[in-house]
């Protein structure tokens, strides 16, 4: 996706959160070439640094918004912060995180997805969501640690 893109022509993802503007636009670019989940401050220092005067409750806005329409995946760091990443397909999908570097890895979440569509039909509620945080440390890191016995 290119920042270049004409604004006559909104991508899918924009259009869905509302009225497209330059600024959703520069956002959800911008998201996508992070191509891993990034906070929405990281995401602002990144479009301040390539010269777009984007406000950050605009970023925090555009974000929510494409978490709100499954347009980008949403996990929480160990300080609870949100970091997001962009969502190219519409299947909703669940990642292990390494506390130490970031690293993330997508999952099978098919039991966890199971689960949650039996519980909401045996219960009768409707819209059931559900957030799986799976945080550890990667191999990598693990190898870094000094080993304790």
């Amino acid at each position: 996706m290119s920042r270049n893109r004409p604004h006559s022509e909104p991508s899918q993802e924009v259009a869905a959160i509302g009225r497209p503007t330059p600024q959703r636009e520069i956002i959800l670019a911008d998201l996508v070439a992070a191509g891993d989940f990034v906070s929405a401050q990281a995401l602002h220092k990144r479009l301040l640094s390539g010269g777009s005067p984007v406000g950050l409750s605009t970023v925090y806005r555009t974000l929510t918004a494409l978490a709100d329409a499954g347009r980008v995946d949403v996990v929480r760091d160990t300080k609870g912060e949100r970091l997001f990443r962009y969502r190219p397909g519409a299947d909703h999908r669940h990642y292990l995180l390494c506390t130490e570097c970031g690293l993330s890895l997508p999952v099978d979440s098919g039991p966890v997805e199971n689960w949650a569509e039996k519980i909401a039909v045996t219960s009768g509620f409707a819209n059931v969501r559900h957030t799986v945080e799976l945080t550890g440390i990667c191999p990598h890191c693990a190898e870094r640690q000094p080993q304790t016995h």
